[in-house]
C-alpha cells in the first residue's frame, strides 16, 4: 500500500526524523490559509506548493490544463511584496494545481487528478542526496540505498553512474549499527554537524522501516542545510500489505482515489490483481503460475492484459469475480485461463466461468487450459455449456492459441 507525501513525512517525523513543516490542504482557500502560520513558524521567506499524488517525478511533471505548471512549485516572486503577496501567489498556484491532471513519467500519459495539496516551508539547501531503505526479497533483509546525486531518478543514476549507488544490508537482530551509519555518511561526503546529524538521520529511517513494516521507503532528495541540518525534502512510502493488520493508523491512510478500481475489487473478493497495459486477459490459480503464464504470454509475442492469481482455495463465485474484472478492461482483446487444480478444483472454475459469462456475456476469444483435480468434471462443465471457447493442452499451447485468436480479434 502507498501513501501520499504528506502522510510519510508525519510518520518520518514520529520517528525522530527532520521533515520541513508543512500542512495538507484541499482547497484553495485552505492552501491560502496556511501560507501565514508556516512563514511565521519556520521563519522562511519561500513557501512551496505539491501537487500529492501517488507518482514519482512530481517536479518534472506538468498539468494538461496548465502546461507551464508542475507539479511542484516554489512560490519565491511574489515574497518581495510580504505574506499577503505570498497568499495570492499560493491562491493562484492552487487554483490551477487543484481539479487539474498531473502526468509525470510514472502516471502515464492519462495522468492523475490532484485532489490535494502539501504547503512547505522552503528550506535553503546546500546539497541534495538520495537515501532509501528498502526490502531485499533475494535475503529477506532491509538494505539502505544511497547516492550522492539526490534530486534524481534513482534508476538513471545506476545506469549512468553505478559507482555512485551504495548499498548496505542490515542485520535484522541489530538494525543499522553506528558504525554502518558513520560509514554510509562518510561516502556521502558528509562531515562535523551533518554527519552526526546524518548518522541518527539514518538510523532512525532505518528503525522506521522495520516498526512500520514498509516495503519502501525513499528519501529523494535528502538535503543537507547550509546549518548543517540533514532533512527529509521529499518522502515516498510502501508498506507489506500483508501487515496492515498490524497497523490501522496506517491501514486507514489509505485513498481509493489513487487505486486502480479493478484492483480495489479484486481485494474486496480476496484476489490478488494487478492491471497491466497489455491486451491479454490472465485467470490464473497461484502466483508462481500467474507469473509463468505471463512470461509465456511475451515469450510468443503477446502482452498480459494483467497479473491475476484468483488463489487456490477460490469459489466459484470469487472465479466469477475475477472473470468479470477481466472482461471489463477495454483493453482486453482475448482471454487466457490457466488452472492447475490442486486445492483448487477445476470444477469449480468452470462453474465460475459459465456463470460469469451468462451474467455479462463474452464478447472477446477465450483459451482455457485445466489440468488437475476434478479436470474431467471442469471440461464436462464448459463442454455442456456450449460457451465458445477453445481448449489447451499446455501453457504453451495455450499462449499460442490466445495470440493467434487475438491478433483475429483485433
Amino acid at each position: 500500500m502507498n501513501i501520499h507525501e504528506y502522510q510519510a513525512k508525519k510518520i518520518l517525523s514520529e520517528n525522530g526524523i527532520a521533515v520541513p513543516l508543512g500542512r495538507a490542504v484541499q482547497s484553495v482557500d485552505d492552501a491560502v490559509a496556511a501560507v501565514r502560520p508556516i512563514i511565521e513558524e519556520a521563519e522562511s521567506s519561500v513557501v512551496v506548493v505539491k501537487a500529492q499524488i501517488h507518482s514519482g517525478g512530481r517536479g518534472k511533471g506538468r498539468f494538461v490544463e496548465h502546461p507551464d505548471v508542475s507539479g511542484v512549485q516554489v512560490v519565491t516572486d511574489a515574497m518581495d511584496g510580504g505574506i499577503h503577496a505570498a497568499e495570492e501567489a499560493v491562491r493562484t498556484v492552487a487554483g490551477q494545481m487543484l481539479g487539474s491532471t498531473l502526468v509525470t513519467a510514472q502516471t502515464g500519459p492519462g495522468g492523475k487528478i490532484v485532489s490535494r495539496l502539501y504547503i512547505e516551508q522552503g528550506v535553503d539547501i546546500a546539497r541534495e542526496l538520495y537515501v532509501a531503505v528498502l526490502l531485499d526479497r533475494a535475503t529477506s533483509r532491509n538494505i539502505v540505498m544511497a547516492s550522492t546525486e539526490g534530486g534524481t531518478e534513482i534508476e538513471e543514476v545506476a545506469e549512468r553512474s553505478p559507482e555512485k549507488v551504495f548499498r548496505m544490508q542490515i542485520d535484522p537482530a541489530f538494525g543499522l549499527r553506528a558504525f554502518q551509519a558513520r560509514s554510509l555518511g562518510y561516502r556521502l561526503g558528509l562531515n562535523d554537524d551533518s554527519l552526526r546529524n546524518g548518522v541518527r538521520f539514518f538510523q532512525n529511517l532505518a528503525a522506521a522501516a522495520v516498526a512500520r513494516d514498509t516495503n519502501l521507503i525513499e528519501i529523494n532528495p535528502l538535503v543537507v542545510t547550509e546549518s548543517g541540518e540533514v532533512m527529509a525534502l521529499d518522502a515516498k512510502m510502501s508498506f507489506e500489505a500483508n501487515a496492515l493488520y498490524r497497523h490501522s493508523d496506517i491501514a486507514s491512510m489509505r485513498d481509493i482515489a489513487e487505486e486502480e478500481l479493478a484492483e480495489i475489487e479484486a481485494s474486496d473478493h480476496g484476489l490478488s490483481f494487478i492491471k497491466l497495459d497489455g491486451t491479454i486477459g490472465c485467470m490464473v490459480n497461484g502466483a508462481g503460475l500467474a507469473m509463468a503464464t505471463m512470461d509465456i504470454i511475451k515469450y510468443v509475442g503477446g502482452e498480459p492484459a494483467n497479473f491475476l492469481d484468483v488463489g487456490g482455495g477460490a469459489n466459484k463465485d470469487q472465479v466469477s469475480a475475477a472473470f468479470k474484472i477481466i472482461t471489463r478492461d477495454p483493453n482486453v482483446r482475448g482471454i487466457f485461463v490457466n488452472i492447475f487444480g490442486g486445492i483448487m478444483h477445476c470444477d469449480v472454475v468452470a462453474e465460475g466461468i459459465v456463470a460469469a459469462v451468462k451474467e455479462i456475456g463474452l464478447e472477446v476469444p477465450l483459451v482455457v487450459r485445466l489440468e488437475g483435480t476434478n479436470v474431467e468434471l471442469g471440461i464436462q462443465i464448459l463442454d455442456e455449456s456450449d460457451l465458445n471457447l477453445v481448449s489447451a493442452v499446455d501453457m504453451q499451447d495455450g499462449a499460442e492459441k490466445i495470440l493467434a485468436l487475438t491478433k483475429g480479434a483485433q
